[in-house]
């Protein structure tokens, strides 16, 4: 029997009587091999220490770091942890999320300049969740990752399919990087290495996240609680805020480090990079802390794109689809925003240019402008100056 295939989703032939097609019980039956041989591998190489030190936090309920207002005291997201999270990238993506373009090829951007003028903003998108942050002297660099997977492995796991738009050793002299959770989309561990043999000083981390970075060789982490505040020089500071998320590294540690988005203040104003959320009122409180915010980096995808707005589903309580990021901006009064975790890594059900297209038609419907929320080519820039 001869399954029909229609433009958007990849489809195998199915034998009949037998429950997965042939290609996805290889798929299957690979994952499995994989895992076996893995799993050993993994706990070694990535194991806690039974000596971590607890955390004190009002949203730490002793065991786990949670969302406030969560129904589990685990917290949001997922509960398939990183073995399930590979399945569904290997297997799952495979059978049923639309088909990507294999690569989709960007010349890397002309080098920035060494520093950005006194009363200047300008931010350089990299890719996914990585932007080049320069203001008041200082260049800061968020959720680096330069890696070809989202994975612990580097042949297993979500694939880029785009190039990351500038080459790491173009970047200018980087004074301090921003992580904001721990997922493998997020913290690239042989980025951060990289930056700290090219000098990068300082590492901002949310709580719990110390004992993992710190062999990359930066020579400062910090971590931070939500609502904390780090001072970066004698006129820039980032704070911790709250994100709508969740952590895992391992198999088990799930929601045992914290997450969050980063505010940079300065005197040329208040940049909010939002690391990786779901829509909640946490936007708001942003905005009265932090009032007025000249820019805003937000996140568009994951998202299941026929699904409606109800929070019927982990995946719209962790992730924001287009149209809830444009509620967080008009939550924020953010002058711009611009969009962020899109046509990298395929950690969902959306096509391609599902986000971009979804973003598009909700401004239109919104009417905002589109250059109120922008989408920047990997390697381009957005530059705001103070009047």
């Amino acid at each position: 029997m001869k399954i029909k295939k229609n433009s958007t989703t990849e489809t195998d032939d199915q034998t009949p009587g037998f429950p997965l097609n042939p290609r996805t019980f290889l798929r299957v039956v690979g994952f499995g091999i994989i895992v076996l041989f893995s799993v050993s591998a993994c706990m070694a190489r990535f194991a806690v220490s039974p000596e971590k030190k607890p955390q004190i936090s009002d949203h730490f309920n002793g065991k786990n770091f949670v969302n406030p207002g969560s129904p589990s005291e685990t917290g949001d997201g997922p509960k398939r942890g990183v073995l399930g999270y590979l399945w569904h990238s290997q297997v799952m993506a495979g059978k049923r999320y639309p088909r990507w373009p294999e690569f989709v090829e960007f010349l890397p951007g002309q080098p920035p300049a060494a520093r950005v003028p006194k009363g200047t903003i300008r931010i350089t998108s990299i890719g996914h969740a990585t932007f080049l942050i320069q203001m008041d002297g200082l260049n800061v660099l968020t959720d680096p990752i330069w890696a070809n997977r989202s994975s612990p492995f580097s042949w297993l796991g979500p694939k880029r399919h785009s190039r990351p738009g500038l080459r790491l050793e173009d970047l200018p002299p980087i004074d301090a990087v921003l992580v904001s959770h721990n997922h493998y989309d997020h913290l690239d561990l042989a980025a951060l290495t990289q930056l700290a043999k090219r000098g990068t000083p300082c590492l901002l981390v949310p709580l719990g996240n110390s004992d993992l970075v710190r062999d990359s060789g930066i020579p400062v982490v910090d971590e931070l609680d939500w609502w904390q505040t780090a001072r970066l020089s004698a006129d820039v500071t980032v704070t911790l805020v709250q994100a709508q998320h969740f952590s895992s590294r391992t198999l088990w540690d799930r929601n045992q480090a914290l997450w969050g988005g980063f505010v940079v203040s300065g005197p040329s104003g208040n940049v909010y990079f939002a690391g990786d959320t779901g829509y909640g009122f946490h936007f708001s409180e942003i905005a009265r802390r932090f009032s007025p915010i000249r820019v805003a980096i937000l996140p568009i995808s994951p998202f299941q794109p026929k699904s409606s707005d109800k929070p019927s589903s982990h995946r719209l309580r962790v992730h924001m689809r287009p149209r809830e990021a444009v509620k967080a901006h008009l939550d924020l009064a953010a002058q711009v925003s611009i969009a962020a975790h899109f046509q990298v890594f395929q950690l969902g059900p959306d096509g391609f240019d599902d986000a971009v297209q979804e973003l598009a038609s909700t401004l239109k419907q919104r009417d905002l402008k589109p250059d109120d929320f922008i989408v920047l080519d990997p390697g381009q820039s957005h530059e705001l100056t103070t009047n």
